[in-house]
């Protein structure tokens, strides 16, 4: 991506480590091209990192952290926000709640939640979506998506439910190798005890009670035990902290729920999916 489309882009995180950069450097008395003897890179990377023209990779925040950082994990700590400025403007504020959550609860009707994917299945769905994205940047939503999954061995351990409409596990992406490796993950994300995954049929409709025509919606419970409800849809994304807004999604997931086959049946409907991929 050109340096001048990274300027316009650069987000808060970004903007502050640039900052940040440019203030220790000059407080240990270094030029710029010194700054890049130490840490290995030319005298114009570290020019760029200070303007924002291109952000810093980890190895260089590494590297950077050695050479002038003080001892005190400045730019370390920099990593996980320069991570949130690489998703889309709309789902920053969603991803740094998810990754302190306590418990995330999603109901997906289209494709695997983000959190569940392969990078395989990440990588058709982004690189396939319309208008098309350039292939730096599709890499990079890759990236940061499978960042997530961090979620899963995190300590305090994070308690994952995730609903998804039958016609999700039968629409293949990329391909049937793809989507049967898709099938594979979720099976053993299922049997984690933390996390919980159930199916909702596609007959579910058939008795006249059905909860999941609404659409997609993620119920995140934070540190400070409150619940917010993340929707998102055609490009426009929502984070709701209204406590009558996320009462009443949050009582239509738990009807969802009750409606989707157990997590035992759920499980046995994905491993029979995947062989016939």
């Amino acid at each position: 991506m050109a340096r001048s489309e990274n300027k316009s882009r650069a987000g808060a995180g970004m903007q502050l480590v640039s900052e940040i950069a440019r203030l220790m450097r000059l407080h240990a008395g270094l030029t710029q091209e010194q700054v890049g003897e130490q840490i290995g890179y030319t005298g114009s990377a570290v020019s760029a990192l200070e303007t924002g023209a291109q952000p810093a990779n980890d190895q260089m925040l590494d590297a950077m952290e050695k050479a002038i950082g003080g001892g005190i994990g400045i730019f370390t700590a920099a990593k996980k926000y320069l991570m949130l400025d690489k998703y889309p403007t709309d789902f920053r504020d969603y991803a740094a709640l998810e990754r302190k959550a306590l418990s995330v609860s999603s109901y997906m009707t289209f494709v695997v939640d983000g959190l569940y994917q392969t990078e395989d299945y990440a990588r058709a769905i982004i690189g396939g979506s319309y208008p098309p994205l350039p292939e730096a940047r599709v890499e990079e939503l890759v990236g940061v998506r499978m960042a997530r999954k961090a979620l899963f061995n995190r300590e305090p351990t994070a308690l994952l439910e995730l609903i998804l409409e039958e016609s999700v596990l039968r629409r293949p992406f990329g391909s049937r190798d793809i989507m049967r490796d898709q099938l594979l993950l979720l099976a053993t994300y299922a049997r984690c005890r933390n996390v919980t995954i159930q199916v909702l049929p596609m007959d579910a409709a058939l008795t006249g009670d059905y909860a999941g025509d609404r659409g997609s919606m993620k119920l995140l419970e934070t540190p400070e035990h409150r619940t917010v409800v993340f929707v998102d849809g055609q490009g426009l994304s929502k984070l709701i902290s209204n406590p009558a807004e996320v009462t009443e999604r949050a009582h239509r997931y738990a009807k969802i729920r009750a409606q989707s086959l157990s997590p035992r049946e759920s499980l046995n409907f994905i491993e029979q999916l995947a062989g016939e991929q």
